[in-house]
Formats: C-alpha cells, sequence, structure tokens
C-alpha cells in the first residue's frame, strides 16, 4: 500500500471529486458565517477582542457552543435555523476557556486560571445548556487544554498542559511542573468533582520524559483515551476507566520533498526538509483501532499533513505535502510561514454523514477545511472548503447534515475581519468553491495568489490574465485563466524579467495587453519603500521592454495609493493608455481623483477628474479601469470587510468623457454613472462575509464581464479568491 498520495493524483482528485461532482453527488457548502463579536455583552466595547477557538454543539444540534479565550468566556449560537444563525449571548467564566464539550444537557469547559506559567492551575466548569448557569466547578490542579467526553457520557478526559514558556530558555523543555491527564466521572452530564483522576504521563516520550505536556484529547466507544504530547512527539492510548497507559509511541518523521521553506516573497515548491518531527495537535479516533493526527508542529517540528496510526503506532497512512499542494493550488498558501511550518494542519474532526466516513483537516495557517472520505487506507480528499481566518475547532452534526468551523482570530482593531463561526451543510449539488485552481507544472502546483488585475485575450473568449501584487514582489507574475472551466484554472505562468532575471521593486495592479503580444502593467509604487509609480511594457516572454516613470507634476502630492488599473483604448499609434488612482493625492480635490492618460507614441500625459463616493466608514478608492465599447468601466470600492461593507460598485464612464487635460492645471471633471453593484455578488457567492478587496475587472472577447478578488496572500486573510461573471445586460 502506498502511504504517500501522488501529487498528480491529488490534483486529479480534487478537480474531478470536488470541481465536477456528478449530479447526484452529496458536497459540503458553506451556509452561514456568523460573527462571534455579535456575542458581546451589552457593557463591552464593540471592539473588543473575541474569538470562537473550540466548538461543540448540543445534543438536538440547535445549539453551538464554542470557547473564547480573550473574552473570559464561552458563546452560544441558536442555529436552530442553520442558515440564519442567531446570537445566543456568552457566558463569562473568571479565567480562559480553553476548550468545551457537551454531554446530555450540559457543557463541560476546561478553564485556564494560572497566575503564570510557572504556577499553572485551572478548573471543570459545568453549565446547563439551557438556563446558561454555571452548576459545578472542579479543581483540575493545572492548566487544561483539551477536553472530551467518552461516547456513552459516564466520564470526560482532560488534558493538563502546564504549557512551557517559550520566552524561557528558548523555550526548550524541561519547564516544571510537569503536565498530566485527567478524568473525572459524569452524572447527568455534569462533572463528579469526587470521582476525579489524575493519570501521570511522564517517563514515556524519548524527547523530555518528564515533561509531557498533553495537548488534545479523544475518546473511543471502548473508552480508550488518545492524547497528543505535542512538544515531546508521543501519543499515548490510556485505557479510561483504570487509567493504565495501554499503549505509546513517538509519532515519528517525515521526509518532506516538493515544500517552501523560504519566506521570501516567491511560492516556490522545489525545498525539502528531512526527518522532521510531526509534533502533533489534534487526534481523533476514526474507529476503535485507527487514531489520525494533526502535525501543525510546536517546538523544533510539524509536518504539514496529518497521519493516520493504528492504536500499536503502526503506519497506515502519511499525507506528506499533499495537502499543502492542494491548497497552493486553490491560492490559499501561506507565503510567510513557509520559513516555519507552512499550512499548520491544527484541528480535525471525524463523522459519518449518510454512511460515508469523512476526516475534516483544519488548516490554521492557510484557513482552508480538507475533507477527506476515510477508505480505511489511503484517504481521498474530495473537497477544500474556505473557512475564516484561522480554523482552530470544529464539529459536525451528522443528524442536520453540518459541519461548523471555529475561526479564532479577531483582527477587528486593525479594521480586519472578525472571529467567525461558519456552517456548512451536506447536500445534492456542486461544490461552490474553489473558483479558481491552478494546474501542475512537473508534478507541482502553480503557486499564486493576490491576483490584483484583469486583462482578456482578444481572440481567445474565456481566456484571462492576471497578475499578482507586492505579496509577492521577488516573482512578479502574470497568470493565463482558462474560465471555460469550472472552477476556472490557472494553466500557465509568465514571470516578469528584467535583464533575464526576476524583476525588482514592482507592486502590479493592472494590466492590459498592447497588441504586440505583449502587456502593459501598472505599478503602484510607494516612494518609502524606494517602489516606484511607474507603468512597464513586457513583451510575450515577460521581459520588462520599457519602464515609463511618471512626470514631476503628476507625482506632486503622491501617496502610496497608486495606479490601481490600466486599460487600453484605440489601436496601433492611436493606443492611449488609461490608468486609475486608487485614492486622493495631494494636490487634488478633495472626494476626486484622477484617471491619468497616456500615449505611448507622443510619451503626451494627460488627466480628468472622477468624483468618488463617500464613504460610510474607512476609505473609498478605485480598484479598476477596463474599456468596452463606448465607456471605461471602473471599480469602485470602501476597504471595509464583513458587514460594515458598503460600497462595491462597478461605474461607467463615456468615452466621449475624458478629454484629458495637461497635468498641473484645471483638470475636467467627468460624469459617472452605476453599472452594477457587487455586494449582492459577493455575499451569495460562498456565504462567508463580504471580503474587502474586488481589485480585478475586465470584459473577454465575447463581451462577458469577469470579477476577481485580491486575497492579499493569505496575510491577515482567509485567503478566499472569488472569481465570478456580472450580468450587465442591463445597461444600455
Amino acid at each position: 500500500m502506498a502511504l504517500r498520495f501522488s501529487h498528480m493524483a491529488l490534483t486529479a482528485a480534487l478537480l474531478t471529486s470536488a470541481a465536477f461532482p456528478a449530479a447526484a453527488d452529496q458536497v459540503f457548502n458553506r451556509i452561514a458565517s456568523f460573527p462571534v463579536a455579535n456575542n458581546l455583552p451589552a457593557d463591552k466595547d464593540a471592539k473588543t477582542a473575541t474569538s470562537s477557538e473550540i466548538i461543540t454543539a448540543s445534543e438536538d444540534g440547535n445549539t453551538l457552543i464554542y470557547s473564547d479565550s480573550p473574552l473570559g468566556g464561552i458563546g452560544f449560537v441558536d442555529i436552530t435555523d442553520a442558515k440564519a444563525p442567531k446570537a445566543g449571548g456568552a457566558l463569562l467564566l473568571d479565567g480562559e476557556p480553553t476548550s468545551v464539550a457537551v454531554a446530555g444537557s450540559k457543557v463541560l469547559a476546561g478553564v485556564n486560571t494560572s497566575e503564570n506559567r510557572a504556577n499553572p492551575s485551572g478548573k471543570l466548569v459545568t453549565v446547563d445548556i439551557a438556563t446558561k448557569k454555571v452548576e459545578a466547578s472542579c479543581d483540575l490542579g493545572g492548566q487544561p487544554d483539551s477536553v472530551a467526553i467518552s461516547p456513552d457520557k459516564t466520564f470526560a478526559a482532560i488534558a493538563i498542559e502546564n504549557e512551557r514558556d517559550e520566552e524561557v530558555n528558548e523555550g526548550a523543555l524541561p519547564q516544571m511542573p510537569a503536565g498530566f491527564l485527567v478524568t473525572v466521572g459524569l452524572k447527568n452530564g455534569a462533572a463528579d468533582c469526587a470521582t476525579l483522576k489524575k493519570i501521570d504521563l511522564t517517563g514515556l516520550a524519548e524527547i523530555s520524559p518528564e515533561d509531557p505536556e498533553p495537548e488534545f484529547v479523544s475518546i473511543n466507544a471502548n473508552g480508550e483515551i488518545a492524547v497528543t504530547l505535542q512538544e515531546n512527539n508521543h501519543i499515548a492510548i490510556i485505557d479510561g476507566k483504570s487509567g493504565k497507559v495501554t499503549s505509546h509511541f513517538s509519532a515519528g518523521s517525515v521526509d518532506l520533498e516538493g515544500i517552501d521553506t523560504k519566506s521570501d516573497g516567491q511560492l516556490k515548491f522545489t525545498d525539502k526538509q528531512e526527518a522532521r518531527k510531526r509534533e502533533p495537535d489534534a487526534v481523533k479516533w476514526l474507529d476503535n483501532d485507527r487514531i489520525v493526527i494533526a502535525n501543525e508542529g510546536d517546538w523544533q517540528g510539524g509536518s504539514r499533513g496529518f497521519t493516520i496510526f493504528d492504536k500499536t503506532g503502526k503506519l497506515v497512512y502519511e499525507a506528506g505535502a499533499s495537502l499543502e499542494h492542494a491548497i497552493a493550488a486553490i491560492g490559499h498558501y501561506p507565503e510567510k510561514r513557509s520559513k516555519a511550518k507552512g499550512i499548520e494542519p491544527e484541528g480535525l474532526e471525524a463523522a459519518t454523514f449518510g454512511g460515508e466516513k469523512y476526516i475534516f483537516v483544519l488548516s490554521e495557517r492557510a484557513s482552508v477545511v480538507g475533507v477527506y472520505k476515510d477508505t480505511g487506507a489511503e484517504p481521498q480528499l474530495v473537497q477544500l472548503l474556505p473557512s475564516g481566518i484561522s480554523p482552530e475547532g470544529a464539529v459536525a452534526i451528522p443528524s442536520r447534515n453540518l459541519l461548523v468551523t471555529a475561526n479564532e482570530a479577531d483582527l477587528g482593531k486593525d479594521g480586519g475581519a472578525r472571529s467567525h463561526v461558519m456552517l456548512y451543510e451536506r447536500s445534492e449539488g456542486e461544490a461552490a468553491y474553489p473558483q479558481l485552481v491552478s494546474a501542475e507544472v512537473d508534478g507541482l502546483p502553480i503557486g499564486w495568489g493576490a491576483l490584483s488585475g484583469l486583462t482578456a485575450d482578444t481572440e481567445k473568449p474565456g481566456i484571462l490574465y492576471a497578475v499578482s501584487d507586492s505579496v509577492y514582489g521577488n516573482q512578479p507574475s502574470i497568470f493565463t485563466i482558462d474560465a471555460t472551466k469550472k472552477p476556472a484554472v490557472i494553466t500557465s505562468v509568465l514571470r516578469v524579467k528584467r535583464d533575464g532575471m526576476a524583476a525588482q521593486k514592482l507592486d502590479i495592479e493592472g494590466i492590459a495587453r498592447d497588441g504586440k503580444g505583449g502587456f502593459w502593467l501598472a505599478s503602484e509604487g510607494d516612494s518609502s519603500k524606494l517602489v516606484p509609480h511607474a507603468l512597464y511594457n513586457v513583451n510575450a516572454k515577460g521581459e520588462i521592454k520599457a519602464e515609463i516613470a511618471l512626470p514631476k507634476e503628476l507625482l506632486n502630492g503622491e501617496t502610496r495609493f497608486g495606479f490601481e488599473g490600466v486599460t487600453v483604448i484605440g489601436e496601433g499609434d492611436d493606443a492611449t493608455l488609461w490608468m486609475a488612482v486608487q485614492r486622493e493625492w495631494g494636490t487634488d480635490e478633495k472626494g476626486t481623483v484622477k484617471l491619468v492618460s497616456y500615449k505611448p507614441k507622443s510619451k503626451e500625459w494627460g488627466a480628468v477628474r472622477y468624483p468618488l463616493e463617500k464613504a460610510a466608514e474607512g476609505w473609498v478608492g478605485l480598484s479598476e479601469i477596463a474599456a468596452f465599447g463606448d465607456h471605461v468601466y471602473i471599480v469602485e470600492r470602501d476597504n471595509q470587510i464583513g458587514d460594515k461593507a458598503k460600497l462595491k460598485k462597478l461605474y461607467r464612464v463615456a468615452l466621449s468623457e475624458l478629454k484629458p487635460a495637461k497635468i498641473g492645471g484645471e483638470l475636467p471633471l467627468v460624469k459617472k454613472e452605476e453599472a452594477h453593484d457587487f455586494l449582492p455578488d459577493l455575499k451569495a457567492q460562498t456565504n462567508g462575509y463580504v471580503v474587502d478587496k474586488l481589485e480585478g475587472f475586465t470584459f473577454d472577447k465575447d463581451g462577458t464581464a469577469y470579477v476577481v478578488t485580491d486575497n492579499d496572500g493569505v496575510d491577515d486573510s482567509s485567503g478566499e479568491t472569488l472569481f465570478f461573471t456580472v450580468n450587465l445586460k442591463a445597461i444600455n
């Protein structure tokens, strides 16, 4: 039996199973997204940090309960109508909740009450789900991490991690006091503190055996507890009734090939790591004999995938880099984490839906859920689901055909996305995501992300070209997209070069065909980073043939918010380039930005003024410009996310309005008319929250309008790229 899933087979499985399901196939699609800030108590500031980390569900499947460490409580979500989740409020627990698990009508929460890491303490709290009141509290004698309930509801197991301080001795083990495992009996779902039993886990692992640091627990139908000792790179199996360790073994290591180990502004899956320790976080029983672990890594390892063992430690399956490659193919690879642990699989869920066994693997850094069918041997990847930022926990509710993820990152303080709970339903249909994937070259995916501009092939309908921005500054690229396929496929990539080497100091935000087999590129520029505002003309091989600096009259009052698109009007010697400046520069009249013209033949510059809409919050600017027919079409948007997003629109300006005047003098103000509102599209595409950056727009040869969003290279972003068509037939 092959223990490694080949790259080509993996991509084929993704495309055939996820992208092209048969009419009767059952697939998971997101149906709702709930911002957990909606559960903030009334006396808390709206920007108070919240988080959804570990999540569970009531036995009737109508209520979700999640741990919220920064708030210091647990949150409730009413999902009686799963497509319209409602805030159920939060219960503060005088500490830092780390995990939750349901038994009958109660929810058990592990709560960290430690003053510091050297003096760990914690408690197990029993809460009645209906009344949301604390009914009991057991002293655990240490800092709890994971909590699990036995399938027969007779006992709970709690991993007491007593986690190390990474700033002490550079995080090296051992750091006392040692962690351990706790079991406690349950009566009608409530913890019976008198039955609490401490189970010693020292002396098992080869790595720092005196300091086991247990991380995650899971219990099978036989009452056997599997516990990961993450920093020890070890797994133990314990009989839940006797507390006896019946088996333990090293999680081992993996030889990784075809990975990116350098955080250098490039996506190159050509590196390798030998003997990389797995260091598992989550563990789940797949049946009474097999466990699956998520190899996040913590101290000295992290193997970027997941592994299946039997309970004696025999290796059943190793994912290697296969999941990471599949994630890269959908644009979710977190390049800034390359030198660390890549996609970092952290959470797991396993459940049976309609007779099919599934494994759900949560990638913390890529914000993706890998959905696998459990075959008993090599699992089959069938879908990749978009999640919120940093999925930490998941719960399956097979009785309602639901999967739920808890996504911990809250970037509200910086104007980003809040922490979200996301709901997916398994039903007959087609997978809504991904909407854009990449092909393989020599068995490896074409890495991509941060798409910031679109243009179309002049001869073939459905063939488009996209550029990536400064996120991949050491690998500026032009991607060819075949939009006739579903999902659309990036079939090839052209690297932008200067003297044969990757061009530096570019922030490509716009692209247009030059009529000679090459392209015009608009670079936004940022003088503080020595990136010039400029236009570039590249040939069919990607080599820069001309670099055109902006005139000093235009640069007067410049900011980093420069060109965000380029389009061409006319042909040959009569061609004129038009560029959209994103935001007001110092010399612009308030509430207006420039549309800038440049004639390559005469090297003449000009501009008009464009009126901006007013921002409800944040700022409003331009993201793209595309000529079609008698108009130029302009994407105008605010910089807001989720419910705060109010403006994501397409406007158009008649070509007859584009009468450029000399820059530095009085500029004419053009008239615009609304052509399309993208907000309903962005809300409906995958039922997530509205993303910030709708940055690419173009018309293909047949006049079909295409849109793409910029996922910021999965940096403080969920990584989702939406690529879709819009119907503009209502416009005269």
